[in-house]
């Protein structure tokens, strides 16, 4: 099959023909009809996941036509159209049985604990236990854009942040997984207000669902223009970005008792961010973490979708050769993108 792949971090993806992998007890096989170019693969390229194991192919934000199954899958079969979450839980560790599969202790990780979905072809494990069926006037696109962004944002926003509507809400970056919180707390009746220091992401940010933006170049101080604008700060605060000025950013943009969710990945030399711990003890802040979504979570963003209360296709930016998904991939920490890329032509 068709597929990228790197032999060694930081060096050239190539596109290279490699064999079509055959599934295991368990596994099935997917056709790869969109897949998503995610800032997390190119952290993984980077050499700032410690879970690959070289050589690679990039790709976790896949939907597709299951080809084939292999011994002991139940639920699926060939011509299935599914998706499913980044990270995938093998069903029988104690977080996969408290239905957190999401942060299962086996959990396999296509693009990170074995070879993704960039490429024509990509083997899935655990799959009764992970796979979602795709609506069928769902387009594949539109479910690549679910992939490890809007999924996170949604349970970041709705289930970790546990957010009420009328609640203020501070999304702090407005790539994929920022556009996404703001429409997903746009939809549920939140005061969105999006910062970022790109005026045309800030635009997009207001036709999705935002109330106000900040250029975070234009304020001295991003917190105090909060505090000023919603008259003592936000119940909710996103770091969609993970820089160690959004997460700082974030928590100093809450009022007393507010929610400080970390969506973006703080990894290479923005892990481990200093935390302004006198606040959070003094105003008695909830600093929470969010990784993901689980298969069984679905349903409830599925139907809101369904009935066009959520738009991911919003999102889609553009669709893209493996080629060009590759030029992409390797130019991300650019932060050039509006929303998101997809890889559709292989």
């Amino acid at each position: 099959m068709k597929a990228a792949i790197y032999h060694n971090f930081q060096q050239p993806i190539t596109i290279e023909n490699i064999p079509d992998p055959i599934p295991g007890k368990g596994e099935v096989i997917i056709r790869v009809k969109a897949t998503g170019v995610c800032r997390s693969d190119w952290h993984g390229w980077m050499g700032h996941d410690a879970d690959i194991i070289l050589p690679q192919v990039p790709g976790h934000e896949l939907a597709g036509v299951v080809v084939e199954a292999g011994k002991e899958v139940r639920n699926w079969g060939k011509g299935d159209r599914v998706t499913l979450p980044f990270c995938v839980g093998c069903g029988s560790c104690p977080q996969c049985q408290s239905g957190n599969q999401q942060i299962c202790d086996n959990y396999f990780q296509p693009g990170f604990t074995g070879w993704g979905s960039f490429a024509e072809f990509v083997k899935i494990k655990y799959a009764d236990y992970n796979l979602i069926r795709l609506p069928n006037e769902m387009e594949f696109t539109t479910a690549a854009v679910l992939g490890c962004r809007f999924i996170t944002a949604y349970r970041g926003v709705v289930v970790q942040g546990r957010l009420r509507g009328g609640e203020w809400v501070a999304v702090h970056g407005c790539g994929g997984v920022g556009l996404s919180a703001i429409m997903i707390a746009a939809a549920f009746g939140a005061n969105v207000i999006a910062i970022d220091i790109n005026e045309e992401k800030l635009t997009f940010a207001k036709n999705i669902g935002a109330v106000a933006t900040i250029h975070a170049r234009d304020v001295t101080d991003v917190p105090a223009a909060i505090h000023e604008l919603t008259n003592g700060g936000v119940q909710l605060s996103i770091d969609a970005l993970g820089s160690q000025e959004t997460c700082r950013n974030s928590i100093l943009s809450l009022c007393k008792r507010g929610r400080h969710v970390q969506l973006g990945l703080m990894a290479g030399k923005e892990t481990d961010p200093p935390i302004p711990m006198g606040v959070v003890i003094s105003n008695e802040l909830e600093i929470i973490g969010s990784h993901g979504m689980q298969a069984h979570q679905y349903p409830p963003m599925l139907e809101m979708i369904k009935k066009g209360i959520l738009q991911p296709q919003r999102l889609l930016h553009k669709t893209v050769s493996l080629e060009k998904g590759v030029e992409e991939l390797m130019a991300m920490d650019s932060f050039g993108n509006l929303g998101v890329t997809v890889i559709d032509r292989f």
